[in-house]
Order: structure tokens, then sequence, then C-alpha cells
């Protein structure tokens, strides 16, 4: 059985970053990463803890194991990671329904990533709107990058209900901003 839930315990935090190991482009092929998507950032677990007491992300198990995870990353954090700063720096830039970003109230994901075995199961969505379910009363939009070569994670994105508002190169990769706008 599958779980969604908000992360409550370090051990959790050990297995969202051995997750994240596992599903790094330096870490895969580059054919399996193009197909199965991938995670550009590496964050060491001292990080993870830091994002966590800013606001718990979500994640999913199967019994003990974490098999995905959806990163809440508030303002507050954007300085303490190089290429996550990059993203709020980029974010600030866009313009959307006539306003700077940086001007109105959102949050990041830092990163979404489902295990390899449960790919293709409805994951995403899940955890997406179990963010959704916990911050949209806090926060208007919830926005992240994605590489522009990684169509699969691009196509989850979209099918949650995002949509691309702009792209930019950053961190030396191509990115698309995508945002979800939690008031419609």
């Amino acid at each position: 059985m599958i779980t969604i839930k908000l992360v409550s315990e370090e051990s959790e935090l050990e297995g969202i970053s051995q997750l994240q190991k596992l599903n790094h482009y330096q870490y895969i092929d580059k054919p399996e990463a193009l197909s199965q998507g991938y995670v550009s950032a590496e964050y060491p677990i001292n990080f993870l803890k830091e994002m966590h007491h800013a606001h718990p992300s979500v994640i999913a198990k199967h019994g003990k194991a974490v098999i995905g995870y959806a990163l809440v990353s508030p303002k507050s954090i954007r300085h303490s990671h190089a290429l996550l700063g990059e993203l709020f720096d980029a974010v600030d830039t866009v313009n959307f329904k006539g306003t700077l970003l940086k001007d109105s109230n959102y949050v990041a994901v830092g990163q979404l990533c489902v295990a390899k075995e449960f790919r293709g199961k409805g994951i995403s969505k899940l955890l997406y709107n179990h963010f959704k379910e916990n911050l949209s009363n806090k926060f208007d939009y919830c926005i992240t990058d994605v590489a522009t070569n990684n169509a699969p994670s691009l196509k989850a994105h979209l099918s949650t209900g995002f949509e691309i508002v702009d792209s930019q190169v950053y961190g030396g990769i191509h990115w698309h901003i995508v945002l979800w706008d939690w008031n419609k």
C-alpha cells in the first residue's frame, strides 16, 4: 500500500536522499535519464533538514521505503543552495498575469522524484495533490523548473496542472519554468 504524507521522521529525509542519489543524472546513463526522467540537483542531508524545518516536504511511502517525494521550498531557503537560489532568482523575473512573480505569493518545488519501479502509477499527481492540500491556503502559486530535455518530467508536471510560463538558462542548464495556479 502506498501512503502519501508529510515528512515526520529523520529516516524519511534519509530515504529522500537515497532516492535522489539513485535518480541523479550523474549516476544514471543518458538513455535512461532521457526516457525515465532524472533529478538535476543534489541536496545534502543537512540541507534537506533545513528545508524540513522551513516546511515538511511531501513523500510517498511503500511500507517503510520512501518511493517518491516533492520537496517544499519556501522563499526563506532560497540562499541555502546555489541551484535552488538560481531558480528563485529566475522565477522572480517572470511576469505572470501582469505581475512580476517576485511580488506574488508562491512556493517552489525544490525537486520531484518517483522511484523507477513506481513510475506510471500516478504517484506524481498524488504527491502534488497532497502538496496543494497542505499549501494552497498559504500560497497562490506552486512553481518549479524542469530541464528542457527532461520530457518525462515536463509531461508529469503539465498533466498535473502546471503550465510553462518562461524558459531560461541558469546553472548551465536550459529550463522551463512551470507554474500551477492554485487560484483557478
